[in-house]
């Protein structure tokens, strides 16, 4: 009797312990399909690629001499149709300085394309269990999530508490989803008031708030088409007409938008919004422009009496809240890096989520930082280099990195990738509510309590359809 307690306990300190780390010899060696790794890789780099049960597409790179840390990725979109296998492969192509640092990383496609931000977040750990599995517990773990995967990293690390040992946001869209969106829908509702073309007057009519009805065949060069009739913003300025040209200037004026993201941004309050109405949550509506003051057009009078208004289903809103909103509650070190000028997600999605870990009493493991760089989907690989480095240090006690000490340290990375540093020391971004229209009550953003998203899931009826 006493040797079989004896083995049980075993057993149980053997199972407690987990998978062997990186660094032990005992490792398994990965019994995971090999792939051809992409050229921007060092030689004596191993890449893995295959599909997990959930569908997900899944890409590994393992450099030569890999010493322990692993870089586990979330990527933005959210892409729309199936779950892409190439889409991993691509994103280990734009980040391969991570692998180029000595970093083991491992990317998903997720299970699917549309809205989840739970899914991916479920997905990337997923993909963390299967790493674990087959190359031992790595010694530490780095998220980093790009855009929208900036919102399925932060949703992660709430999710999954003791997993991961630091994360990184670049570029996030850290607002989350019920107020995250608002300027698209505003961005639907003032383009129609102008444009009349989406739908047009002699097409089937339907509520805005749903992007397209169920059922449209509407494509992106459908959508470019009518965007160009409305306002010429593919012809040259001279080239439009003056309808064309006042269109186009109450629009930016009044949404704040830049012109070079326009469609991008009417394409997601188009596609993505029928994704997350239809697909999402059962045709309800998520969201309200009820009470919102739209401002700098040639006549704000008129537009605000003639713009269409739609209030939100409270079940609707609370269902993309608890998908998406963050309720700030982490304990690991967060270091965020955002463009000042990124035009897909503004820079003030980052006073949203100090703001929300403030309200947590957890704004001590966050750290900001700022580039004076203008785009969205990538920045310079010498400040990814910085900036994954000094996460790097930071978890293991070597200290918390400044914006000044980021700055210093970026010029040493920069020899090697020559793109340069552009680190903005002073920058200080504005609150969300001054780029993007407030609703009624929005005075800030107070994290949500954690007991409220846990009595949510207790209930078990509410969040995205996976």
């Amino acid at each position: 009797m006493k040797l079989k307690i004896v083995a049980l306990l075993a057993a149980l300190v053997a199972t407690s312990i987990g998978p062997p780390s990186a660094g032990q010899s005992t490792a398994p060696e990965p019994d995971l399909p090999p792939a051809t790794c992409p050229d921007s890789l060092q030689a004596g780099t191993s890449c893995y690629s295959g599909q997990q049960a959930s569908g997900s597409w899944y890409w590994i790179a393992v450099p030569e001499g890999w010493d322990g840390t692993l870089v586990l990725h979330a990527h933005g979109g959210p892409d729309l149709g199936e779950a892409d296998p190439a889409r991993s492969k691509d994103d280990l192509d734009r980040w391969s300085v991570m692998v180029r640092e000595g970093y083991a990383w491992a990317g998903t496609s997720y299970r699917r394309g549309g809205y989840g931000t739970r899914m991916g977040a479920t997905d990337v750990e997923q993909l963390h269990r299967l790493f674990a599995e087959h190359f031992g517990k790595p010694d530490t773990t780095l998220l980093h999530g790009q855009s929208w995967g900036g919102n399925i990293a932060a949703k992660a690390v709430e999710m999954f508490p003791g997993r991961y040992d630091g994360a990184l946001l670049t570029n996030g869209v850290l607002g989350g989803g019920s107020r995250g969106y608002d300027y698209r829908v505003d961005l639907r509702v003032v383009y129609q008031y102008y444009c009349r073309n989406h739908p047009r007057p002699d097409e089937q009519q339907y509520p805005l708030w749903q992007g397209l009805r169920a059922g449209s065949t509407m494509t992106a060069t459908g959508l470019r088409s009518r965007l160009q009739e409305c306002t010429g913003y593919q012809s040259a300025p001279e080239e439009r007409s003056e309808t064309q040209r006042r269109n186009l200037a109450n629009l930016l004026s009044v949404l704040r938008i830049p012109e070079r993201t326009l469609y991008s941004h009417l394409s997601f309050a188009t596609f993505t919004f029928r994704d997350i109405v239809h697909e999402r949550l059962g045709d309800r509506n998520p969201f309200s422009n009820v009470g919102v003051r739209y401002r700098g057009s040639d006549d704000d009078r008129a537009l605000n009496r003639g713009v269409q208004r739609y209030a939100a289903d409270p079940g609707a809103r609370r269902d993309l809240r608890f998908d998406s909103d963050l309720t700030g509650h982490v304990s690991i070190p967060v270091l965020s890096l955002h463009a000042l000028d990124d035009p897909t997600a503004f820079v003030e999605h980052e006073s949203a989520y100090r703001a929300t870990l403030r309200g947590a009493g957890t704004d001590h493991h966050l750290v900001q930082a700022f580039t004076t760089e203008a785009e969205h989907s990538s920045l310079s690989d010498s400040e990814y280099a910085t900036v994954v480095d000094a996460l790097h240090d930071w978890v293991r006690g070597e200290g918390r990195p400044t914006r000044a000490s980021l700055a210093d340290d970026c010029p040493a990375f920069d020899a090697t990738y020559g793109e340069g540093c552009f680190f903005d020391t002073t920058a200080r971004p504005g609150s969300y509510f001054s780029r993007v229209y407030p609703r009624p009550g929005d005075t800030d953003w107070p994290a949500m309590s954690q007991w409220q998203y846990d009595r949510w899931e207790a209930r078990g009826d509410v969040g995205i359809a996976y």
